[in-house]
């Protein structure tokens, strides 16, 4: 186990397996642990994060899955500048408890009505279906506040289709059902997207649970594949990244509700596109007339490019 392993990802960041690089420690929760080591976090900030799982019959071994990169968390409090000029490192849980505290003080209690009125319960106007991926959040890209957004995240941005079975997603919908006033769902896709890259790439080395999902957005493969199969692999990707996103709107009709409430005009369904390259926003509407037949039924409104 004292051997590494060690995989590149384009992100940079590399993947480690080496149980020497974990202290252990006590703790009242059981076998398994979390650990995180800042002990390298010099003046290049380097951050370490270590997982040990152990058993009982393990007490001598481990399963360590590490990430390492140059650390993009910065200052953001006058507690963290204090640590950073006296050149201290900053550490990961330090940093989230200051912006927590920045929270309360600047947002929460400056508009405490507000806190307090959510507290008794949550009418939101939009469902929003987003990627897991952490340069993705749609409440900092959209200005969404507390309240406003019952939001699901998955890799991809997937909504399987409803004969597809339980899943986070689809309960979120279903319970989405309940809130009266959500009146628009939108799901956003985005530019670089790894999961989507994984689908394109179709290579049968992301395992089984990732491919499994995955599958959701076959469809988008296949069409991307047969429309734009000569233009170069980032392109193509870029291309299913949009077209994932039809499929997942597509997807979501299959549920009786939806359905039955888009038919009423009492729900949107909305795609959207997030690049953030350039920092735009591509948006658009499912336009779905059931009256009409086949391919037909579906259509597009309301294209526009937010730059």
């Amino acid at each position: 186990m004292a051997a590494l392993l060690r995989t590149p990802l384009s992100s940079g960041i590399q993947f480690a397996s080496r149980v020497s690089d974990v202290e252990s420690i006590d703790t009242p929760f059981g076998k398994s642990m979390i650990v995180i080591n800042d002990r390298r976090m010099k003046q290049s900030r380097s951050l370490s994060a270590g997982l040990i799982v152990r058993g009982s019959d393990q007490s001598k071994r481990g399963h360590v899955a590490k990430a390492s990169q140059e650390s993009d968390i910065q200052p953001t409090t006058l507690a963290d500048n204090k640590l950073a000029a006296r050149g201290q490192a900053i550490d990961g849980l330090e940093v989230l408890k200051n912006r927590f505290h920045k929270f309360k003080e600047s947002d929460y209690l400056a508009n405490s009505d507000y806190y307090k009125k959510l507290a008794q319960g949550q009418d939101p106007k939009y469902f929003i279906v987003a990627c897991c991926d952490s340069r993705v959040c749609p409440t900092k890209i959209l200005g969404i506040q507390p309240g406003e957004a019952f939001t699901v995240r998955n890799i991809a941005n997937l909504v399987p289709p409803y004969e597809h079975g339980p899943s986070e997603t689809t309960s979120a919908l279903e319970f989405a059902a309940s809130l009266p006033l959500i009146r628009d769902i939108l799901v956003i896709g985005h530019s670089k997207c790894g999961g989507i890259n994984a689908l394109m790439q179709n290579d049968g080395d992301y395992g089984e649970r990732i491919e499994g999902w995955l599958s959701v957005a076959k469809s988008a493969r296949l069409t991307t594949k047969a429309a734009y199969g000569y233009l170069n692999f980032d392109k193509q990707c870029q291309h299913c990244e949009m077209e994932s996103v039809n499929s997942s709107l597509l997807n979501l009709l299959t549920y009786p509700w939806i359905e039955k409430k888009v038919n009423e005009g009492k729900l949107n369904l909305h795609g959207g596109y997030y690049n953030f390259i350039d920092c735009s926003f591509e948006y658009w509407t499912l336009d779905y007339r059931q009256e009409l037949e086949g391919g037909s039924k579906y259509g597009f409104k309301n294209h526009s490019v937010w730059r």
